[in-house]
């Protein structure tokens, strides 16, 4: 897994204490390299570059998904000049460029879409590279009907590959969103297995399907070796998913990565920063949890 450029490594030294108290030899503190960003879908998409940093910084939240179409204005029309403009502004901030959010997919049985959204992929590695991110996202999205299966798969697969080796020059990461169409995790990790590149990873996008068949946990376990730096959940408040066992399952996982709330429907009137530091706050209190119970 490609680590982000900014962990933090956070000790448990309060349940250490209340073990001694309670007579017991403490367990060692679990590292784990874990933090809370945002996609900016669609909770910051009418925030312009510099508001949107500003906020992140209010809230205490230092990494970011720049998603496409948005008013941050991020996208390839940018000259080199602008570019490094954004740059600049990330790196003379405490908040991050995780990477850039993008709708491209590559399921399509027609060749010349298909290579529409490769190149298309392609231009937002650059951008990516060029503003300093480390990875872009992309989707498996749909199963054409009429094709096999296990055809549009391999499909994909392919697409991946050939990206991942696009973006080893730019040092970036392939981000595939379990999305739409192809939200079933054994399909994902086959998928997986078949690109067969470090670089290319999955983004856990909290889909309810993730609790299909056997249950979250045995879903889980089909993809986490090939976990990314992302992981997209809807808010840490929402009912009817485990946030709680996802939060235990990243910590068992150690995983080093960014869980970026991708929001579901439109921010609530309110301050942006408080809203978003509440969100911020209860995911990392089931992490927390998880980690004490570990």
């Amino acid at each position: 897994m490609m680590p982000s450029r900014r962990h933090f490594l956070s000790s448990l030294l309060g349940a250490g204490a209340a073990t001694l108290a309670a007579g017991r030899d403490p367990a060692p503190p679990r590292a784990v390299h874990l933090q809370f960003g945002l996609v900016t879908y669609m909770w910051g998409a009418d925030l312009d570059l510099p508001s949107l940093i500003a906020t992140l910084e209010k809230a205490k939240i230092h990494g970011v998904e720049l998603r496409v179409d948005h008013a941050h204005g991020v996208s390839p029309a940018l000259s080199a000049a602008e570019r490094a403009e954004v740059r600049r502004r990330f790196e003379a901030s405490p908040v991050e460029a995780v990477g850039l959010g993008t709708n491209w997919n590559f399921h399509s049985p027609d060749a010349a879409e298909l290579q529409k959204n490769l190149e298309g992929a392609k231009e937002y590695i650059r951008l990516s590279h060029d503003i300093g991110a480390t990875g872009v996202k992309v989707k498996p999205d749909a199963l054409p009907k009429g094709v096999e299966k296990a055809r549009t798969l391999e499909q994909i697969a392919r697409s991946l590959a050939e990206l991942g080796d696009h973006a080893l020059g730019f040092g970036q990461e392939i981000r595939l969103e379990v999305h739409g169409g192809v939200s079933n995790l054994g399909d994902i990790a086959t998928i997986m297995k078949s690109a067969a590149r470090a670089n290319v990873r999955v983004c856990w996008n909290s889909n309810q399907q993730d609790l299909d068949g056997e249950g979250i946990e045995a879903n889980f376990a089909m993809v986490r070796e090939f976990l990314g730096s992302v992981v997209h959940i809807r808010g840490a408040r929402i009912p009817g998913y485990p946030w709680d066992t996802l939060a235990r399952l990243l910590v068992d996982a150690d995983y080093e990565g960014w869980v970026m709330l991708e929001a579901g429907g439109k921010r609530p009137d309110g301050d942006p920063a408080t809203l978003l530091a509440d969100q911020r706050e209860a995911f990392m209190a089931l992490v927390e949890k998880a980690r004490t119970a570990g």
